[in-house]
């Protein structure tokens, strides 16, 4: 979401031949009238009208626990939510065990369209700084998906 406004965000996804994107979410809200696109239903709707389709998948969200988790080790290196550039250890440990491990990611792959791209979708723009990258990761390396990064023009 950061970095992009609605028509850039639809013609990177077009440029990379999504035709499904996994909304990764827990909270399916953006803050800010500049990524009120991003909202749930505008996005789906948005989505539909642009022939892409839309899943939420709320199992890979992060917890609010690790949210907040998330939110502190920004504090103590004094960085924001939108220019976060890494994910803390802590968080990125425990979301894989408590989240990521237990979640069935071969089913998931298996129900993804052969035929176009899936989009994994959150907020932050780099995905080293979200949840996203760690199951993009799996998704490559245990069921050999390849994973191209989108980012704002």
């Amino acid at each position: 979401v950061y970095g992009f406004t609605v028509d850039g965000f639809l013609e990177r996804l077009a440029e990379g031949g999504v035709g499904l994107l996994l909304d990764l979410r827990q909270r399916r809200g953006v803050r800010g009238p500049e990524y009120s696109w991003a909202n749930s239903v505008r996005l789906q709707n948005t989505l539909a009208a642009a022939g892409i389709g839309y899943r939420h998948v709320r199992e890979l969200a992060p917890t609010t626990e690790l949210r907040h988790l998330q939110y502190r080790e920004d504090d103590r290196q004094g960085v924001g939510k939108r220019n976060r550039v890494a994910l803390a250890t802590e968080y990125a440990e425990r979301y894989t065990h408590e989240i990521l491990d237990p979640f069935d990611l071969a089913a998931l792959a298996a129900d993804l369209p052969n035929d176009s791209t899936t989009a994994l979708f959150c907020v932050e723009c780099d995905p080293e700084a979200c949840h996203r990258a760690l199951v993009a990761e799996r998704l490559h390396t245990e069921h050999g998906l390849p994973v191209m990064h989108l980012y704002p023009h």
